[in-house]
């Protein structure tokens, strides 16, 4: 399972894990059965966990089977009351998140987002921000958070229709940087302000501005 720890496993891998465990008790505390008996569902447990991890990594379709996606909960209307009642969490619940991400009111936040693997991430407006552009009275554009176009060489598909971009707007993106294919590319993602974030899996990373129009929904 790699070297995230206990609260960073996605749902199936503790599932797995707690399987796991209890299965391997049997063969120690019961001696009528045989060790290799007993290994058999390990290996079987082993294989199954690879599998679905290895599912998760080639398709966007399987990852959001398996591992589900983030929810936003705050958005910069307000507390999103159907996806809260959706993931069953409480405005108690809530709060009590945002205290773990040292926010005390709902109206410091832009985007608070529950992740798949139930922590909360959350993006703070920007004259809530520790730099005090407001009390400078610094004009700042508003925060966004950037949807990811290309992962690990593949299109996110949905994710363009999102932005209303197409394939044109990558292949135009990479030809500025004479990336000759998208499956080259470890990370593309934009956000409403047109910053765009790029790295292709044998380079360094860029970021770059450009005049966007699109993604206004998102």
């Amino acid at each position: 399972m790699g070297k995230r720890q206990i609260g960073e496993l996605q749902p199936f891998e503790l599932v797995i894990m707690l399987i796991f465990a209890d299965i391997a008790t049997i063969p120690m505390t019961d001696s009528t059965v045989p060790l290799l008996i007993g290994m058999i569902p390990l290996i079987a447990l082993v294989l199954l966990q690879f599998f679905l991890s290895l599912l998760s990594r080639k398709s966007l379709f399987f990852q959001k089977l398996i591992n589900g996606k983030p929810v936003i909960v705050i958005g910069p209307n307000g507390i999103i009351y159907q996806n809260l009642k959706a993931l069953n969490m409480s405005l108690d619940d809530l709060q009590e998140a945002l205290r773990g991400c040292n926010v005390s009111n709902f109206d410091e936040v832009q985007y608070a987002i529950i992740e798949t693997n139930g922590k909360m991430s959350v993006i703070i407006k920007s004259e809530n921000k520790p730099a005090t552009n407001k009390d400078l009275k610094i004009v700042t554009e508003e925060s966004t958070y950037p949807i990811i176009l290309i992962d690990d060489g593949r299109l996110n598909k949905e994710n363009l229709q999102l932005a209303n971009v197409d394939t044109n707007f990558i292949q135009n993106i990479l030809k500025k940087y004479t990336i000759s294919s998208y499956k080259k590319v470890l990370i593309m993602n934009i956000d409403n302000n047109g910053k765009i974030y790029l790295q292709t899996k044998a380079g360094k990373s860029q970021t770059l501005h450009i005049d966007f129009d699109g993604g206004k929904g998102w």
